[in-house]
């Protein structure tokens, strides 16, 4: 694998089973996604995307194929080191925050870090540059039921972005905000994109977030349709 290509996909297929056989999710990806990029798989509900972002998230595996990810082949990890790529090496961003209510927003952005083997003046640290990136240092210790929507989802990116990953992947991220917060979200993720060199990768429909993609993959009936470099 490259030096630059993070992700390396070939001949991916993934089937799931149906009462009346089984149902072909992703039917012969094949894909890399390098260092650094901001890149969207795009299409319609029941394309694939998800069940993509999930194998590239060491969340589900392959039925076919291979999926390399930082050098790993997802097929040939056990729970444990599934687990371990997921706690080290990635970020995870969802379209439902995701935050434990009775948390702060400090505590909230500290849990990825209670995995890891650091000390606690290390992981407040971490938490507070994280908060920092994000304009949060004001909310450190709110609840969720204090926030907006929108400074909801920037807690889940500070909590994603807190251990410096080197992929973060991002599920229909902005789906329950307005536009004005939506943008702000978008222009918040290209900035740490761009200062971090972190790559982004989103599933989605949106307009708005494809309107900020750096490439966009279109998938329909799990196959890319196409795959293009937008110019942004």
């Amino acid at each position: 694998m490259e030096n630059s290509t993070l992700i390396s996909i070939e001949a991916l297929k993934k089937h799931f089973p149906t009462s009346g056989g089984r149902f072909t999710a992703l039917n012969g990806i094949d894909l890399k996604i390098g260092k650094a990029e901001f890149t969207g798989v795009v299409g319609p509900s029941g394309s694939g995307k998800t069940t993509l972002l999930n194998i590239i998230g060491s969340l589900d595996s392959p039925s076919e194929g291979r999926a390399m990810v930082l050098g790993l082949s997802i097929s040939d990890l056990n729970v444990k080191q599934a687990a371990l790529l997921r706690r080290t090496r990635l970020g995870f961003i969802f379209q439902s925050y995701n935050l434990l209510p009775v948390y702060t927003v400090f505590e909230n952005v500290e849990l990825p870090l209670l995995l890891l083997k650091l000390n606690e003046s290390q992981r407040r640290k971490m938490v507070m540059d994280s908060l920092e990136w994000l304009g949060l240092t004001d909310k450190v210790k709110s609840k969720p039921a204090q926030l907006s929507g929108g400074e909801c989802q920037r807690v889940a990116i500070a909590r994603a972005m807190v251990k410096r990953p080197e992929i973060v992947l991002a599920d229909e991220p902005t789906a329950n905000l307005d536009a004005a917060n939506s943008h702000n979200i978008l222009k918040t993720m290209v900035r740490l994109n761009s200062e971090f060199q972190t790559t982004f990768i989103f599933a989605t429909h949106d307009d708005k977030v494809i309107s900020y993609l750096k490439r966009k993959i279109s998938l329909v009936d799990g196959k890319v349709e196409k795959d293009e470099i937008t110019g942004n």
